[in-house]
């Protein structure tokens, strides 16, 4: 809901701030006051174009803020929350001009490009005007009122959301059918390297097994001789370790007197005659046992060479090839019969066509059916305000041709006849400026209950109307403000009188500069506003008393 708003240097107006409340608020003034600059301003703060020829003369640039609660409109709050503006229930929007024409433009403080303060707007206000660029004219908006009023918003989020599967799945599908050639081509390398990782078979850190195993068998014969040899050494010789420690034990042995010094000596040698000959039994067996095999050094060689080969032909190191393998598998299982083969694609894309078709008809329902209530209310309202030979019609006609669409299975435009005996034709190219508006009307009246705009803007609704008709008018904003929050510019008092806040728009001229002045009436106030909207300019004790019941009698008005 609109709360404030705040208005500087921007057409005659200086400096104006605006308090707004629920329900339905009128603005009235002469012609020409500047009852515009309201609309337009809240137009510019939605993000409408900008225009430097509406900055005040003499200021360096105009700048308009709008402040929103918007702690019952979920849509504006999760938008603020995904783009990061939230500030929990506040959403300020604020715009410059300066008068060269640029444009800023602001979200809770925050710099924002022009496309983010309508995508908020449009979420917080809707502004039903007598220009062409009303939202009532977009046939996005009609197939969003019908949505609403058939309660079919989850439903239509459900459907885009399975047409944006599907249409992702078709589009992988078809880049996959148009690069089939580089597919098949890919598909048999991937074939013959994996074949040739299959039968290479490579385990983790076999490679580093074998290449020790080489090392130890092509010196075999180097380790036997020398084992040999030093078997020899140790204990086999006459020049032996063994047969020298046993010479020079056999010296100390016959010593003539016992040398207690030497008693650890002796006890040394004695076991380095035992070590010395255990290490020569120790070195023969060796020898005797030792397998050289020259068949197993041949087969871990030719291993060998299988695995440098393989790894020179994929240019990595000889231990990445077993990932290597894993990756190579991995992918040509998704290619040939796997999760991406385009026979699985085509199966799961039929699917996902389904699962679409399935809630799209089931939308197509609720439209169809809404549509034909909705039109019989629209009628009614019509009737109401003075139209009776319009038709309103909710046309609903297919777009797919077959296939998905985003939006559903079929386009919803609102046509309507002027005259009896005439085709619908779009509103666009039908209704007038104050014909537009009361249609508008009417639409909102109905679909009130499930619109999700908070706040509804309306620009001189009444034109081209008077009397009994005009007092309908007023009833139907009344009835709209009731369930919301209504702005209307209006000339009428019938529509006046019955707002719950009341805005009264002059302008001033005061040392050869004009001024705008927007104030808020209260009871009082608001009866001589709506006597003089009656009387002109020369009031009587006879209209303002027929201001006084109408005001009272607007304000007793329940619907």
């Amino acid at each position: 809901m609109l709360t404030h708003l705040t208005v500087t240097n921007y057409a005659i107006a200086e400096r104006v701030e605006l308090q707004f409340q629920a329900g339905m608020t009128a603005l009235t003034g002469e012609t020409g006051a500047g009852k515009s600059i309201v609309l337009d301003a809240l137009g510019l703060a939605m993000g409408g174009r900008a225009d430097a020829g509406a900055v005040r003369h003499g200021a360096k640039r105009a700048d308009i803020t709008a402040s929103f609660n918007v702690s019952r409109i979920d849509e504006a709050r999760t938008w603020l929350a995904d783009h990061e503006l939230d500030d929990e229930n506040d959403c300020i929007l604020r715009r410059t001009i300066s008068k060269d024409g640029r444009s800023r433009a602001y979200i809770n403080g925050q710099p924002c490009p022009l496309a983010h303060l309508k995508e908020l707007g449009a979420l917080l206000m809707d502004i039903h005007s007598q220009h062409q660029h009303q939202s009532l004219l977009r046939k996005d908006t009609h197939r969003k009122l019908v949505d609403e009023f058939a309660g079919a918003l989850p439903l239509a989020d459900q459907t885009r959301a399975a047409w944006k599967t599907w249409q992702q799945l078709r589009d992988a599908l078809e880049q996959r059918r148009q690069n089939a050639d580089e597919a098949e081509a890919r598909l048999q390398l991937l074939r013959y390297q994996v074949e040739e990782l299959d039968r290479l078979a490579l385990e983790g850190g076999e490679q580093a097994q074998l290449e020790a195993e080489q090392e130890q068998l092509g010196h075999a014969e180097s380790v036997m001789h020398r084992s040999h040899q030093a078997a020899l050494l140790c204990s086999e010789d006459d020049n032996s370790a063994a047969c020298l420690l046993r010479q020079a034990l056999n010296q100390l042995e016959q010593l003539p007197v016992d040398v207690p010094a030497l008693a650890d000596t002796l006890q040394m040698l004695n076991e380095a005659q035992i070590q010395a000959a255990e290490a020569g039994d120790n070195l023969r067996r060796f020898v005797e046992d030792y397998d050289a095999d020259p068949a197993r050094l041949a087969e871990v060689e030719e291993r060998l060479s299988a695995i440098y080969q393989l790894a020179r032909k994929h240019r990595i190191p000889p231990e990445e090839l077993p990932e290597l393998h894993r990756k190579l598998s991995q992918e040509l299982a998704e290619l040939d019969g796997g999760a991406g083969s385009l026979e699985q694609m085509e199966a799961e894309l039929e699917e996902r066509r389904q699962a679409y078709q399935a809630l799209a008809t089931q939308l197509s329902e609720a439209r169809q059916k809404a549509a034909a209530t909705l039109d019989l209310r629209i009628a009614e309202e019509l009737q109401q305000l003075s139209m009776p030979s319009v038709q309103f019609v909710t046309r609903l006609s297919s777009n797919s041709h077959g296939e998905p669409a985003p939006h559903g299975q079929e386009d919803i435009e609102f046509l309507v006849s002027a005259n009896p005996g005439q085709p619908a034709r779009p509103l666009a190219k039908v209704a007038s400026g104050g014909e537009l508006s009361r249609i508008s009307l009417a639409i909102q009246v109905v679909v009130a209950q499930t619109s999700t705009t908070p706040t509804l803007v309306f620009d001189e609704v009444d034109v081209g109307i008077g009397g009994g008709t005009a007092e309908v008018v007023g009833r139907l904003l009344r009835t709209l403000g009731g369930n919301g929050q209504v702005l209307c510019v209006t000339h009428l008092p019938q529509v006046a009188a019955q707002c719950h806040q009341h805005l009264f728009v002059s302008k001033f001229t005061q040392k050869d500069a004009t001024y705008s002045r927007i104030e808020t009436l209260g009871d009082n106030e608001r009866i001589n506003e709506v006597a003089r909207m009656l009387g002109g300019v020369d009031m009587t004790e006879q209209t303002i008393a027929h201001a006084r019941e109408m005001f009272t009698k607007g304000q007793a008005t329940h619907h």
